[in-house]
């Protein structure tokens, strides 16, 4: 186990030791943020790890009862050089979550090899628990007493999981009245100082900078960059899961984008470590009222990015100043991706299709399968390519926006644009009738 690594600023490019990270996790030098690299995997062929065997080992951690072993994220501890001590791993067995086919979806968009890695079955609902369970064992390293982030919901929800398993006290700061009351109910039932605040996801992290400043609290918002670390397993997993083979492409939902930039990270470190031939396209897909990636590829070339007043139903991605612009940026370029963004009509009709698969998700999540349709159509994704789609959340995170679309009452008429038929398809209304046997089979035969 390779125990050496170094903090290198995005922007200049400066390395410092772990012990000089600053609070706030951006370079005092340009203000960027960091990555985690490993020197040594740049040296001499001989000193990095012999990827033959890592496949091995990794395989054979799958029959092992070492709660290190069975943990998704842990189990390619190899890959993760980022503690002294291993007893200070905190884990709720977080990843080995599903790859799934999408046949009827794949049929409908005549694209064979269409499938979902499904991060909403970590063991808080979302792939934050895959970067969660790194930073705060690195918290729990450093002797931290509190742990802090802003959140849209599924953060909050991951850091007060994992910070009660490791017995530190957290602070979540949500926007009030934006947050779906599934991950609330979380950040709540996990014991979080949980604070509502009259503003939007980015008034909240201007707040908590601020909160970071004045106290000693250790901030585990996506800026930290042990969380990517923990979060660019999943690109191991399906990797792992394809045979080490890797898809085409890989289509992922763009909210504060961590998440792009750490896939990005995992599938480039594999690919130069020898675990596999290629990387894939990565692209990142919006929502059209959260768009500033989409504006700043646009109109800027992604050398620079103008905040937007964010606004969508799918409140996981409701971020209009995303703090990991830049490694987003980097990632789709290095990968020859896209950026795209969907309407919200197309956002809920993509999720009812999901659902229709089996296997569901939240509204944020969908953006992907919404996207994979306008790429197609561009001509920029082959229908005989093999295509990924990331879910990022479980279906349960908001019930609220699945009734509503089931009802009727979302999208609106004046947003569904050519969609209405699509969506009144595709609806299912819960339909109240006596307790009558006759009654029951009436219905059974009006929709034979």
């Amino acid at each position: 186990m390779n125990e050496g690594y170094q903090l290198r600023c995005i922007g200049c490019a400066q390395e410092i030791e772990p012990r000089a990270l600053p609070r706030n996790f951006r370079c005092e030098q340009c203000g960027d943020l960091y990555d985690v690299v490993y020197p040594d995997w740049h040296g001499p062929k001989q000193t990095r790890p012999n990827p033959s065997a890592l496949r091995w080992l990794w395989k054979e951690r799958r029959s092992s009862l070492e709660a290190a072993d069975r943990s998704g994220v842990w189990r390619f501890r190899e890959m993760l050089p980022i503690l002294g001590a291993e007893s200070n791993i905190v884990s709720l067995g977080e990843g080995n979550t599903p790859l799934y086919t999408l046949p009827r979806s794949g049929q409908r968009l005549d694209v064979s090899q269409l499938r979902a890695k499904h991060q909403g079955m970590n063991p808080t609902g979302s792939f934050k628990d895959t970067g969660m369970t790194t930073a705060i064992s690195v918290a729990r390293e450093l002797g931290a007493d509190w742990v802090a982030c802003a959140s849209t919901g599924n953060t909050s929800a991951a850091m007060a999981a994992y910070a009660a398993r490791a017995g530190i006290r957290s602070l979540v700061l949500l926007p009030d009245g934006e947050i779906a009351w599934g991950k609330l109910a979380q950040a709540l039932d996990y014991g979080a100082l949980t604070l509502q605040l009259r503003t939007d996801f980015d008034g909240c992290v201007r707040v908590l900078a601020e909160v970071v400043r004045r106290a000693p609290v250790y901030l585990l918002n996506s800026v930290n960059p042990y969380r990517l670390e923990g979060q660019k397993t999943s690109a191991l997993e399906i990797a792992e899961q394809l045979e080490w083979q890797v898809p085409d492409h890989l289509i992922v939902p763009g909210g504060n984008l961590a998440n792009s930039s750490a896939l990005g990270k995992g599938f480039l470190e594999m690919k130069h470590l020898g675990l596999t031939a290629r990387v894939p396209r990565i692209s990142v897909v919006q929502a059209q009222g959260a768009n500033p990636l989409v504006r700043a590829m646009n109109e800027f070339d992604g050398k620079k990015i103008e905040p937007v007043e964010a606004q969508t139903r799918a409140t996981a991605i409701r971020i209009g100043n995303p703090a990991s612009w830049r490694k987003a940026v980097r990632v789709v370029q290095e990968t020859g991706g896209w950026v795209e963004e969907v309407s919200e009509a197309e956002i809920a009709l993509a999720k009812a299709e999901i659902g229709a698969e089996g296997i569901g998700c939240e509204p944020a999540s969908a953006v992907t399968l919404a996207g994979l349709k306008k790429l197609l159509l561009q001509g920029k994704i082959g229908h005989e390519e093999s295509v990924v789609l990331v879910l990022t959340g479980h279906t349960l995170k908001d019930p609220d926006y699945t009734i509503q679309y089931h009802r009727g009452e979302i999208p609106a008429e004046a947003e569904m644009a050519g969609l209405a038929s699509e969506i009144k398809a595709t609806r299912r209304e819960a339909i109240r009738i006596d307790a009558s046997p006759d009654q029951v089979l009436r219905e059974l035969e009006r929709v034979h």
